[in-house]
């Protein structure tokens, strides 16, 4: 029984590292930074977002904050090349919250829904690179 608990402790360790490993809709910029590292630009934007351009590796992320937490977030490689579908499907996952998405496919962009209506992702043409862009859907009141 001990042997047991010492692995559960172990695999919810591993989790709780992996998913928190990983920046997503609705998080403030010092988790943001902290996942996405150095700041390559910084800009105002005339709506009173603020867009941040992060590097890290072989991604860049361009994620857009509006009162101080993440409402758009779009990743694509350095080097301008195609996302592949393992990359897509983890990027969308980290910004799942546990919904499912779902292809929408509409024109030559790939679109996706989240399950629960709060989300949709695009994977497109952003600053002339192939990218894809998750960001959360407004509701109104």
């Amino acid at each position: 029984m001990r042997v047991v608990k010492q692995l559960l402790v172990f695999v919810l360790a591993i989790f709780t590292t992996l998913t928190w490993s990983w920046a997503s809709l609705g998080d403030n910029y010092e988790k943001v930074e902290d996942s996405y590292g150095s700041i390559a630009e910084r800009r105002l934007r005339d709506d009173g977002t603020v867009s941040i351009l992060y590097h890290k590796d072989r991604y860049l992320y361009l994620v857009i904050f509006a009162d101080g937490r993440s409402v758009s977030e779009t990743f694509f490689h350095t080097k301008g090349t195609d996302l592949s579908e393992k990359e897509i499907s983890r990027f969308l996952k980290a910004n799942g919250f546990g919904a499912t998405w779902t292809p929408t496919n509409v024109g030559k962009e790939r679109h996706f829904r989240r399950s629960d209506g709060k989300a949709e992702a695009i994977y497109g043409t952003v600053r002339d690179r192939p990218a894809l862009t998750v960001r959360e859907l407004h509701r109104k009141p």
